[in-house]
């Protein structure tokens, strides 16, 4: 009786430790201040890290061609500039891309 009761607890406590680790998202904990032209030319991507969860800090998480990421504060002009000329990169890409569908199945 003393065995299974130890048993449950034990187990019981190897629940407990795992429910109790708290989850590492990839969050940004600082911002760089300032990118470069060249290097803010290079931006094909980017997504939005919100305060909730693990994450502290709000931030805009710019994606590179290499796949390289740089943290900036979602308050900057910059930021929004830049943000702004990716969606419209984008946006243009998808049109691009509608076109080039429907020619082919015209074609075909």
């Amino acid at each position: 009786m003393r065995f299974n009761t130890l048993s449950f607890l034990l187990i019981l406590s190897c629940f407990c430790f795992a429910w109790a680790q708290v989850s590492y998202e990839d969050c940004c904990l600082k911002y760089v201040k300032n990118l470069a032209n060249n290097v803010q030319k290079h931006a094909v991507n980017y997504r939005r890290q919100r305060t909730d969860g693990g994450c502290n800090i709000p931030a805009v998480i710019f994606i590179m061609k290499r796949g390289r990421k740089f943290c900036t504060d979602p308050n900057e002009k910059w930021v929004k500039e830049l943000v702004l000329k990716i969606d419209e990169k984008n946006e243009k890409n998808e049109k691009k891309e509608k076109k080039v569908n429907i020619g082919n199945i015209l074609t075909t």
